[in-house]
């Protein structure tokens, strides 16, 4: 269950009974926060609201705590409440409770943490979307972390999701992709070809083209250079498609849909949109452009949707391109991912959901900042086999597909990231991935030594150890994790949890003999495994849900 909606309820209604007891007149709505103390021995949770209420009810918080204290009803998960400091209301859970939670954790097995706070609501998750005009970054492997992740956890939470890659396969770039390309085929059967003066100039472009070369030969040296032109940049975007998906591939990532920008042109859903907007008084001509009325809603400028050379910008296709997501296909909700330097164009996109009718809560933004890699505590820029940037593939060849997902969720994603390919690669306590994994293996190794030790009737209430109060602590936070990650798009709090629960169950299997040989421990051996058990299963879902693996051996 969710231990802070439980509370939020028992204060809520505890509130309105020392209200009606006292006297007391209060607002309408008031809502009851609940809080995790940042001492431990302050308790579980704490509530300030007594302190929240003081002016309103020009009284001392503490004698507001007391009062409000004395309403709430004995419940079978807290072991008491006290009221503390200035007035905070704090809330201890019951250690017969906690340990009672393995055996619901084992009962539930890896549906346990789910929430359903998501109702069956339809959400799409697009992330990543990168053009597909060269290899994928670092950057790009951060948007592909950040947006698996959450879709894993909205999943969890109880909705219907949809992960969804946008394929910029329209517009300039797309135009001077081909050109390059042509001219890297070109080249590469021995006709002299410029590249164009901002065509693209890495070696994969080199390679592309001979590659074509290789395979078509010269047939497309006998068309008309246009002809040539859009039939080589075909070719090359879906070899860059499938590069993109193998790279995404390498570190767990598969998409539900790709989805084509060129099909909102091809359908005509582009000219639909448009005419809507310009019925609704959206649209202006003016400096032989057309513009997007932005400040008719709030925003500080126009934008333009089409150039004066007539080809639509990315905004036209992103205000067309979320018109099907909302109205074609009926997602309730969509989330996008997107790079820092997009951060300007969010105003745009809520001044674009008003202009639709659509509730601009509908649609969420998740900006992430840049990556920087480091070795030897130095800045790394380029590859060292190419000369050039580092890609993404480049990155999950020389630390690992866990560690690359692992290090670029593990700080939130608005923060900037230094990656440390060198604490990526050891293997000690140092490494986080390293170490969360390594519960779980040696959580493996104690089943191995245990053998066929029956422990199904074990009683979990002889748990009583403070490290295993401390894991049962952590244990039954999972579902809350959740709820934090889904409320505020951070999906970095799973790797904290995941930290946390690795060195809980390591201080607890330092301080406390799972596996005895004595006779008289025999009880608690089982007690004990059964606790194991259950971190097992929370550890694995909590690495599935980051889609790191979960290994029996290191």
């Amino acid at each position: 269950m969710l231990i802070k909606a439980e509370l939020e309820k028992l204060v809520k209604k505890a509130l309105e009974g020392a209200a009606a007891k006292e006297g007391w007149s209060l607002s309408k709505e008031i809502k009851v926060p609940i809080e995790r103390p940042r001492e431990s021995r302050w308790g579980d949770f704490a509530s300030p609201l007594a302190m929240q209420l003081a002016s309103q009810l020009r009284m001392p918080p503490r004698k507001i705590a007391e009062a409000i204290a004395g309403q709430i009803p004995d419940v079978d998960f807290l072991e008491k409440i006290t009221v503390e400091g200035p007035g905070y209301l704090n809330f201890i859970l019951a250690p017969v409770w906690l340990a009672g939670q393995v055996e619901e954790i084992l009962a539930q097995g890896e549906a346990y943490g789910n929430i359903d706070i998501g109702r069956g609501k339809r959400v799409q998750v697009e992330f990543v979307s990168a053009n597909p005009t060269g290899p994928l970054t670092v950057g790009s492997g951060r948007n592909a972390v950040i947006g698996d992740t959450l879709a894993n956890a909205l999943a969890a939470a109880g909705y219907e999701v949809q992960r969804e890659y946008y394929i910029n396969d329209a517009g300039s770039q797309m135009r001077l992709f081909a050109e390059t390309l042509y001219a890297r085929y070109a080249q590469a059967l021995g006709r002299d070809e410029p590249v164009p003066e901002k065509g693209y100039r890495g070696q994969y472009m080199v390679d592309l083209g001979r590659e074509i070369a290789e395979e078509e030969g010269e047939r497309f040296l006998r068309l008309p250079k246009e002809e040539a032109i859009q039939a080589v940049g075909e070719i090359g975007l879906r070899k860059m498609l499938a590069w993109i998906k193998d790279d995404l591939e390498a570190i767990g990532i598969r998409y539900d849909n790709w989805f084509s920008e060129r099909s909102l042109y091809q359908d005509g859903l582009f000219e639909k949109v448009l005419e809507l907007l310009r019925k609704k008084g959206f649209i202006t001509e003016k400096e032989g452009a057309v513009w997007f009325a932005s400040t008719e809603l709030g925003e500080s400028k126009d934008n333009v949707l089409i150039r004066r050379t007539g080809e639509p910008t990315y905004f036209a296709s992103d205000i067309a391109y979320h018109y099907d997501k909302f109205f074609r296909r009926g997602f309730d909700w969509v989330i996008d991912v997107w790079g820092a330097d997009h951060q300007g164009h969010v105003p745009r996109m809520k001044a674009m959901m008003k202009a639709l009718g659509l509730d601009p809560a509908r649609l969420s933004i998740v900006i992430y900042q840049l990556v920087t890699l480091k070795r030897g505590g130095k800045e790394v820029r380029l590859s060292k086999r190419t000369g050039e940037i580092i890609t993404l593939r480049e990155l999950v060849d020389e630390v690992g597909s866990d560690a690359v997902r692992f290090f670029l969720l593990a700080r939130s994603p608005d923060s900037h990231m230094d990656f440390d390919l060198d604490l990526a690669t050891q293997r000690s306590s140092e490494n986080p991935v390293y170490y969360i994994q390594y519960a779980h293996a040696r959580i493996c190794s104690i089943f191995r030594h245990a053998g066929d030790l029956d422990y199904s009737d074990g009683d979990v209430q002889l748990l009583r150890h403070p490290r295993e109060m401390e894991l049962l602590r952590q244990l039954v936070r999972l579902p809350e994790v959740i709820e934090i990650v889904v409320a505020q798009l951070a999906p970095h709090h799973i790797a904290y949890y995941a930290q946390e629960l690795a060195n809980a169950f390591h201080l607890f299997y330092r301080d406390c003999r799972v596996v005895s040989s004595y006779p008289e421990d025999r009880e608690i051996t089982k007690a004990r495994l059964k606790l194991v058990k259950a971190t097992q299963i929370i550890l694995a879902k909590v690495l599935g849900l980051m889609g790191v693996s979960a290994p029996e051996r290191m």
